[in-house]
């Protein structure tokens, strides 16, 4: 029997509730494959600084780079809002990918036909669904450039910083993505204003040379803000900087219907690292209300990109398909005439779908 190892960090804030909910569905993949997973768990985040002081324990990352992929749930929340920047739970995030490799952020933005009514777009604009997915580039930028403060003038700096190396790599990740989609690479950056955008464009023609099939544009930052919400279905694959990418893929989640629906991959080193792009929720941790879909459609990623299970990636995603469907929804989908059911239930639901 293949078997994979796999680090679970649950986090904080409705991490737990939700992670719960992927291991059903990864149980469940066992019993229709020649598949076995062995989970192992450990700390990262709020909960990690509040046990060690440390939001990334060296004993965390150390299992991580063993693994063969890692499930995160969610970090953060206001407990943690007052601590240093180095110390915030959110370092955990950028530990993990840097230490990881992971330099490659998939973020597909994916409108289910049976939540169209929930998208806050008029219908003549998104059709009966849409589906986008946003590459970002995950650790270099202006999140991982020199950064610091003058006491003398009471300023502060946070760079900007690239090279073409880092550019390329996430270039042809995003193009080779498109060769399986619609072959169209809209590649997002501030190229009228920032030097490093320039250096993005300039990249970004060389490397185009090598997919003759794919069409390619250029937009700036602000311009594709809007388009995101004046004509979504113009877009494919969006290529795109670490904080660029962080700000368009949360507003493309709005186009969804809901932050709960949508999942990422981060790739790039030796093993992958998937969430929920939505946070930690911690007004409802706990309490059974939070959407599992995320997470459970990132373990689906998951067996794509990690472990070339694109049969049982298929089945869990149509899974998630057929309880829309038949009508089951968590408190952030709900809609008058639909089947209120908590996260428990809803991962239930799931995972007795998959056949």
């Amino acid at each position: 029997m293949n078997t994979k190892n796999i680090v679970v960090i649950e986090g904080d804030g409705i991490g737990p509730d939700i992670v719960a909910e992927s291991i059903k569905v990864l149980r469940k993949i066992e019993e229709i494959s020649d598949i076995k997973f062995n989970f192992s768990y450990y700390e990262a985040g709020g909960i990690a600084i509040d046990k060690y002081g440390n939001p990334l324990p060296k004993e965390t990352l150390d299992a991580c780079k063993k693994a063969d992929a890692v499930i995160l749930g969610a970090v953060g929340g206001p407990k943690w809002d007052d601590l240093e920047g180095n110390k915030r739970p959110e370092k955990a995030l950028l530990g993990l990918r840097g230490g990881l490799g992971l330099f490659a952020n998939l973020r597909p933005a994916i409108l289910h036909r049976q939540l169209k009514d929930a998208c806050p777009l008029k219908e003549k604009i998104i059709g009966d669904s849409l589906d986008i997915m946003i590459v970002r580039e995950l650790t270099s930028g202006i999140y991982f450039g020199k950064r610091g403060r003058n006491v003398a003038d009471k300023s502060a700096y946070d760079t900007m910083y690239y090279n073409e190396e880092e550019i390329e790599r996430i270039l042809r990740v995003g193009f080779d993505i498109s060769l399986s989609r619609d072959k169209k690479v809209c590649v997002v950056d501030k190229a009228n204003i920032l030097e490093s955008s320039r250096l993005w464009r300039e990249v970004t023609k060389r490397v185009a040379k090598d997919y003759s099939d794919v069409e390619y544009t250029f937009l700036y930052v602000d311009n594709a803000a809007m388009q995101l919400v004046r004509n979504p279905k113009q877009f494919d694959v969006i290529i795109t900087s670490n904080m660029f990418g962080d700000i368009l893929s949360d507003e493309a989640s709005m186009l969804t219907g809901s932050i709960g629906m949508l999942p990422s991959a981060s790739i790039g080193g030796n093993n992958a690292l998937y969430e929920p792009i939505h946070g930690s929720a911690p007004d409802i941790a706990g309490q059974d209300k939070a959407n599992p879909i995320a997470t459970i459609l990132s373990m689906a990623m998951m067996l794509r990109h990690s472990f070339g299970m694109e049969k049982e990636a298929q089945k869990v995603e149509k899974a998630v398909d057929r309880a829309l469907t038949e009508g089951y929804r968590t408190g952030d989908i709900f809609s008058k005439g639909m089947k209120l059911v908590g996260t428990k239930e809803m991962g239930n639901i799931i995972a007795n779908y998959i056949k």
